[in-house]
């Protein structure tokens, strides 16, 4: 699928993400549910927050991939996080493992600071929307 983007002047210029992405018509959404950094087994074994992120981001990947699609094909991601400031403090390593499963592909993204997460040791879940062409895929 091949997004347009949508940057409004009045926002200014985006850093890592667009503020809109207009979806062409006659695609098929897929909503993935917040992946956190779970294994095979379902747990979460890595207790860094970038391997957390990594993991996650991973998941979510492998979501849209089995739906036929790849990283160009996400329109939104929201991060949830439980330290804004980890986050903060770990984003040139966290651009390159972004970029290493993502390319220099920029959906819009959105990211939360949340007091915690369902899974016990989660400090990170990713959720996204794709939009994946009728024969599913780009």
């Amino acid at each position: 699928m091949s997004f347009e983007m949508i940057n409004p002047d009045e926002l200014g210029p985006p850093k890592g993400w667009n503020n809109g992405m207009l979806a062409p018509t006659g695609g098929r959404i897929l909503f993935v549910a917040g992946q956190v950094g779970s294994d095979q087994t379902g747990q979460v074994e890595a207790v860094g927050f970038l391997e957390q992120f990594d993991r996650a981001l991973e998941n979510v990947l492998t979501v849209v991939r089995d739906a036929g699609g790849g990283p160009e094909d996400i329109g939104r991601l929201t991060i949830y996080v439980t330290d804004r400031e980890e986050y903060l403090a770990s984003r040139k390593p966290l651009g390159e493992k972004y970029r290493a499963l993502m390319g220099s592909h920029y959906p819009a993204i959105a990211l939360v600071e949340v007091t915690g997460l369902v899974e016990d040791n989660a400090v990170v879940e990713i959720e996204a929307t794709a939009v994946l062409s009728e024969k599913g895929g780009s």
